[in-house]
């Protein structure tokens, strides 16, 4: 038994990932998925997830296949714009407030959440370091959300987000006001940035 050749090439441009409403929406059964897997040609990597055998995972990508709602956010989008050499051990993730996510998925992550006006601000597409295009906050978002949630985090990863937001090459100290605005950190972020610049 080998791999339809539709379903082959769907995994190759899915980086060797397919979900199974992929293999549905070729037109195949979710029987043939279960013959995958008992034969060894498909590995379960998760819920509605399969891998070819022996693919390394990008847990990043495996999370946004898993729920479309999510955005990678704080130390999470520190990792993915190069601010933190640190990958962290559990995902942050953003979510609006009206939604949610499976129980599974809550167990696994650092979950934030935030109205709906404001959960598309700062979205940007970001590559993982495994080259998969995930979503997550842009710097200025990703300092905010540190502000406004310095209650859950770490003070010095507060300050080392701040720190590296303010020697990094590409800020944008205007939106970065902006966003300060909007998500109701202003007086937050000029206490921290009097005391670090």
């Amino acid at each position: 038994m080998k791999l339809n050749s539709k379903i082959s090439k769907e995994i190759e441009n899915n980086n060797k990932i397919i979900t199974t409403n992929q293999i549905l929406q070729l037109g195949f059964s979710k029987t043939l998925i279960s013959n995958y897997v008992k034969n060894g040609l498909l590995e379960k990597i998760s819920h509605g997830i399969y891998a070819l055998p022996n693919t390394i995972i990008d847990d990043m990508y495996l999370l946004m296949l898993r729920s479309s709602k999510i955005v990678f956010s704080h130390d999470s989008a520190l990792f993915l714009h190069g601010l933190s050499d640190r990958t962290p051990f559990r995902h942050s993730i953003t979510l609006p407030s009206d939604s949610s996510i499976p129980k599974d998925m809550k167990d696994e992550c650092n979950c934030f959440y935030i109205t709906p006006e404001l959960f598309e601000l700062g979205i940007v597409q970001i590559k993982t370091t495994f080259g998969n295009m995930v979503k997550s906050y842009n710097m200025e978002r990703t300092v905010c959300d540190f502000l406004r949630s310095r209650n859950r985090c770490d003070e010095k990863m507060v300050i080392n987000a701040i720190k590296n937001y303010a020697s990094s090459s590409s800020k944008n100290l205007n939106l970065l006001a902006i966003y300060s605005e909007q998500l109701k950190v202003g007086k937050e972020l000029k206490k921290y940035l009097e005391v670090l610049l």
